[in-house]
C-alpha cells in the first residue's frame, strides 16, 4: 500500500528537477478522466462546468504507434461535457477524436445542445435602432463533422465538413428589434465544406517553432437541409520563431468572410484576447497578433501580446473602427516531456478588459 501510494506522488514530480509535472501521469493516463471547465469569456460571463474524457490509448503508447509513420499521432479521446454561466448560458454535448489508418485519416466531430445569451451590436457596430446592443437568444442543436486525409507522408491534410445548425433565435422582449433582413433569421443551417491545414509546429501544445495554417469555405444550401444560401469563409495562419536562446515570437493572422443570406448569428467577428466574442461582426473580418514568450528558467514563463482586427462591409476597410487588445500574462511548464504549458492571461482592449485561462497555446 505504501509502495503505491509512493509512486502516485513520484508520478506527480519530475526527477530531474523535483518540481511538479505530470508528465508521466498523462503519458500514460488511459480510461476515464473528470476535466474541469472554468469558463472567463467575458461575452457570457464567468462560468464553469466538466468534461469526462474516455482515451482508447495512452499518449504513450499513441506516440509508439505513430512511429512506424514518422508523424505525432493523438491518442483517440471521446468526451461528454456539460457548462453554464453566470448570463444564463448553457452547454451540453459529445464528440470525440479518432485516427485511422496510421494517422492517414483522422476524424473530429461534435454533437450538442446549446442555450446561449449573447448580445447583438450590429453589423458594423448599427443596430438599427437606439440601443448601442440588444440582447438575445440561441436555443437549439448544433453538431460539426470533420474527416481529415493526410496527403502522403507531408504535414498537409485536406478535409470534408458538415455542419448543422438548427437554433430558435429570441431577443429581448423589452427593447426594439434590430434592423434585420427577414432571412438573417434562419432557423436550420446546413453545410458542407472543404479544408486545407499545413501544420509543421514542434509540439501540438505549446509551440517554440514552425508553422500552423488553414483555408476552409462552407456552403450551406436549401438542398442539403438549410433555410439560407450562404457561404462563410475563413484563413488562418500561426508561426513560432525562437530566437536569442529564452524568446518566442508568434505571430497570428486570420481572414474570415461570409457572403449570401447570412444567418446574423453566423456573420464573422472579431476573435481576440480582450475583446467579448460577437462584439465587432460584418461581412469581413481581419486580425492581426503577435505574442512574445521569454523563458524565465525551464519551468515559468512570461508572455506578452497585442493585436488588432477590422470588421467591415457596412463601411468600407478605411472607415470601419480598428479595435486593439493586449496584455500579460504567466505559463508554467506541467508536463515537460509533452511541452504542455498552463497559465493565465490579463487583456484589455478598446472596449474592456478580461483574464483568460490557458492550457497550452491561446491560438487554437
Amino acid at each position: 500500500m505504501f509502495a503505491q501510494e509512493q509512486d502516485k506522488r513520484s508520478s506527480f514530480k519530475d526527477p530531474e528537477d523535483g518540481k511538479l509535472d505530470a508528465s508521466e501521469w498523462l503519458l500514460d493516463r488511459k480510461g476515464f478522466l473528470p476535466v474541469p471547465i472554468l469558463i472567463t469569456e467575458p461575452a457570457v460571463g464567468y462560468g464553469a462546468g466538466a468534461a469526462l474524457l474516455f482515451f482508447r490509448e495512452s499518449i504513450r503508447e499513441a506516440a509508439a504507434r505513430g512511429k512506424d509513420s514518422g508523424h505525432v499521432t493523438p491518442p483517440d479521446i471521446y468526451a461528454v461535457a456539460f457548462a453554464a454561466t453566470e448570463n444564463g448560458t448553457k452547454f451540453g454535448g459529445a464528440g470525440g477524436m479518432v485516427t485511422f489508418d496510421n494517422d492517414r485519416w483522422r476524424w473530429r466531430g461534435g454533437v450538442g445542445l446549446a442555450d446561449v445569451n449573447l448580445d447583438f451590436f450590429g453589423a458594423g457596430g448599427v443596430t438599427g435602432t437606439a440601443d448601442r446592443s440588444i440582447g438575445y437568444n440561441l436555443n437549439g442543436f448544433v453538431s460539426s463533422q470533420q474527416v481529415m486525409y493526410r496527403l502522403a507522408e507531408s504535414n498537409n491534410f485536406v478535409a470534408g465538413r458538415w455542419i448543422y445548425l438548427d437554433l430558435d433565435t429570441s431577443f429581448d422582449a423589452s427593447r426594439q428589434l434590430p434592423a434585420l433582413q427577414p432571412r438573417s433569421l434562419a432557423v436550420k443551417s446546413s453545410g458542407l465544406g472543404v479544408a486545407f491545414e499545413h501544420d509543421s509546429r514542434d509540439n501540438i501544445f505549446t509551440p517554440s517553432r514552425g508553422w500552423k495554417g488553414n483555408i476552409d469555405a462552407v456552403f450551406y444550401s436549401p438542398d442539403i437541409g438549410s433555410d439560407n444560401k450562404y457561404e462563410t469563409y475563413h484563413a488562418h495562419l500561426y508561426g513560432y520563431f525562437p530566437f536569442a536562446r529564452q524568446f518566442v515570437l508568434g505571430t497570428r493572422l486570420d481572414a474570415r468572410t461570409a457572403r449570401g443570406d447570412v444567418p446574423f448569428y453566423q456573420l464573422p467577428y472579431i476573435d481576440l484576447r480582450g475583446i467579448p466574442a460577437a462584439r465587432f461582426q460584418d461581412t469581413n473580418v481581419a486580425v492581426l497578433e503577435t505574442e512574445l514568450r521569454y523563458d524565465v528558467d525551464e519551468r515559468y514563463s512570461i508572455v506578452g501580446f497585442v493585436g488588432a482586427g477590422k470588421a467591415w462591409g457596412r463601411d468600407t476597410f478605411s472607415d470601419a473602427t480598428t479595435p486593439v487588445g493586449g496584455g500579460a500574462g504567466f505559463r508554467y511548464l506541467i508536463a515537460r516531456r509533452l511541452g504542455l504549458y498552463v497559465g493565465m492571461d490579463y487583456a484589455k482592449s478598446t472596449v474592456g478588459d478580461a483574464i483568460y485561462i490557458q492550457v497550452g497555446s491561446a491560438w487554437r
